[in-house]
């Protein structure tokens, strides 16, 4: 167990489908206005901040250390640190864990953690036999030279690939996030009519919770003009129907596949940020807070089934805490895809899974459906991947504290193999 370290409060910019509204807004921009917010919606002394950690997975070219930049640009003091961290889908995750821990140990006092991506920013990526023609072309002095370089260009040359698609390619098992969604869904037997209607009700229940959800969203005014502005999450669809969703074809396994841009997550910008401090000192400067993190931990399994992160890591966070599934009142997992919160939650339940993978051999219980993922998830609101682990916290804590509740567990699965969850509690 940790000391419990206090989530003050937090907010986070409305999430935006990339290549929309925030397209010009870089990630250190996007981050620097939500801790700008959360300093004034707070009234902390930016003096009083010791560090700021942000999580950030497509690291932008012109801003290295964007947590840094961030800092500076929010008009944080330059004594004051700020790093970067990258756990790919588990970077919000990873930046609000390790403020608990210099906290803990008693290195930091008052910390900013969050996260910031612009998934719209990410660059186009030329091969390399492509890249060596254009630094010949660079290094060539005379007209003729130059000429000869050119004449070396082949239309394959100037097809680049989308350093996105590339991030989110699993170098050791050579499978794309989405082709790691079939292989749990055909392990499991998730059928694509359960998962179109698990997308579908992400997107009702985002649309029937906007209300709620804006309490923690911020107002972006969007460039060059700053006349319009984005008020809210974007990627929910009004009209969504099962009937439109069973239209979608595979994207990942055209042949067999089950799994369709309309349940999967969307490719979204966003950023958000987090207040941290310890209880004691927390009541000190005045302020009620939101939660506390009570524990937190992660695991590491095979590659091509990196979707089923959430089920081991949840048993395992269990087992250290000596809780049971029962002993939450809330459950928010990521949806990076349907089929993969449809085969955790099976996972969690499943003897036979159990006696294979739990340590204890026996099944954690089922989570009830009306508990997981009340406002919606990443199907309907997107995942700006450094970022949607710090949104699952302020969500999950904004969402107890309306029910009441004294815990909370979010989890998501994570690219390359890993699973995170971090135990959220509050006073009744």
């Amino acid at each position: 167990m940790i000391k419990k370290i206090a989530v003050v409060n937090g907010v986070r910019t409305p999430f935006i489908k990339a290549w929309t509204l925030l397209e010009d807004m870089p990630a250190q921009k996007l981050g620097a206005l939500c801790v700008t917010e959360l300093l004034q919606k707070t009234g902390i002394d930016p003096h009083l901040i010791d560090e700021v950690i942000i999580g950030c997975v497509g690291q932008p070219i012109d801003a290295a250390n964007v947590a840094r930049v961030i800092s500076l640009y929010a008009g944080i003091p330059k004594s004051k640190r700020a790093y970067t961290v990258n756990r790919n889908c588990a970077s919000g995750f990873e930046a609000v864990t390790s403020a608990v821990e210099k906290i803990s140990v008693g290195m930091d006092e008052v910390v900013i953690a969050g996260g910031a991506e612009s998934m719209s920013n990410a660059p186009l990526v030329f091969s390399k036999p492509a890249v060596k023609i254009f630094m010949k072309l660079q290094r060539a002095k005379s007209l003729l030279d130059k000429i000869s370089v050119m004449s070396q260009f082949r239309p394959k040359h100037f097809a680049p690939e989308a350093a996105l698609q590339m991030a989110l390619t699993d170098p050791t098992c050579g499978l794309n996030m989405g082709q790691t969604a079939e292989v749990v869904a055909k392990k499991f037997a998730i059928s694509r009519e359960r998962q179109d209607q698990f997308a579908l009700e992400s997107h009702q229940r985002v649309i029937a919770s906007r209300a709620k959800l804006k309490e923690e969203i911020m107002t972006v005014f969007i460039p060059p003009s700053f006349d319009k502005s984005a008020v809210e999450d974007n990627g929910a669809r009004e009209g969504q129907t099962m009937e439109a969703l069973t239209k979608l074809k595979p994207i990942f396994d055209r042949y067999s596949g089950t799994v369709t841009a309309g349940n999967s997550s969307q490719i979204t910008d966003g950023a958000c940020a987090l207040l941290l401090m310890e209880e004691d000192k927390a009541k000190a400067l005045g302020y009620e807070i939101l939660g506390t993190i009570a524990a937190y931990d992660y695991v590491g399994l095979e590659p091509s089934e990196m979707g089923l992160g959430p089920a081991f890591v949840i048993e395992k966070i269990l087992r250290k805490t000596g809780l049971a599934l029962s002993d939450i009142g809330l459950f928010e997992i990521n949806e990076a895809f349907a089929a993969q919160v449809l085969a955790s939650v099976e996972a969690l339940a499943c003897k036979k899974f159990a006696a294979k993978f739990f340590p204890s051999g026996q099944p954690m219980g089922e989570i009830n459906p009306a508990l997981l993922n009340v406002n919606g998830g990443g199907i309907a609101l997107g995942h700006p991947v450094g970022v949607t682990g710090a949104r699952l916290i302020l969500t999950c804590l904004k969402e107890m504290k309306r029910r009441g509740l004294e815990r909370g567990l979010v989890s998501l699965c994570i690219g390359g193999g890993q699973g995170g969850a971090v135990l959220l509690e509050r006073n009744r």
